[in-house]
């Protein structure tokens, strides 16, 4: 397969500030450092909230550090409808007039009012392979995950291209069902 990329899936998820790690983790508190993800430089963390919608919650959402200028929230739309808010689809940090919801810590909680969406699929990518690829930095291109039962074309799939990246696609736990694309899952770039 020419143009292949790895692709994982990211389930839900929290970015904290360090401010809101304080309120809810306690005064002091700092993120625990549980395993390195494939991005160099990002990690699960051991710690875990609770997100509060106007329908339901969701417990154990883990948390990835480290930590962020401003807290964010990636859910699947499966997620958003049983939280029952209006996540959009957007990139990382394009949280501007996005759903709201309240996160709820051991120490205390924090109610959002916009910050809650689902993550725009996307590839994040180095500069030597975006060249070997042939793609540029906010490239929108398809990706074809071939699977016994259900091979799937995703469109709309943004390159975000960084030396401090790995390559690797990543898409939601609703696409990641709709492509059977479970375990170590490769697919090709289709521009």
């Amino acid at each position: 397969m020419e143009n292949k990329v790895l692709v994982e899936t990211s389930a839900r998820h929290v970015h904290l500030s360090a401010e809101h790690i304080e309120v809810l983790f306690g005064k002091g508190a700092t993120l625990t450092h549980k395993k390195d993800l494939s991005q160099p430089g990002q990690f699960a963390c051991e710690e875990r909230v609770t997100l509060v919608g106007p329908k339901k919650s969701i417990a154990n959402v883990i948390i990835l550090g480290p930590a962020r200028p401003a807290t964010q929230v990636e859910v699947s739309f499966t997620d958003a409808r049983t939280l029952g808010v209006n996540a959009p689809v957007r990139e990382s940090g394009d949280v501007a007039g996005s759903a709201g919801c309240k996160l709820v810590g051991p120490a205390g909680e924090v109610e959002i009012t916009e910050g809650v969406i689902v993550a725009k699929r996307h590839i994040h990518i180095t500069p030597e392979d975006a060249a070997k690829f042939g793609v540029e930095d906010k490239q929108v291109v398809s990706v074809k995950i071939d699977s016994a039962d259900r091979t799937t074309v995703f469109g709309d799939v943004v390159c975000r291209v960084s030396p401090k990246f790995a390559a690797a696609m990543h898409i939601d736990t609703d696409e990641a069902n709709a492509a059977c694309a479970f375990g170590e899952v490769y697919g090709e770039i289709i521009k």
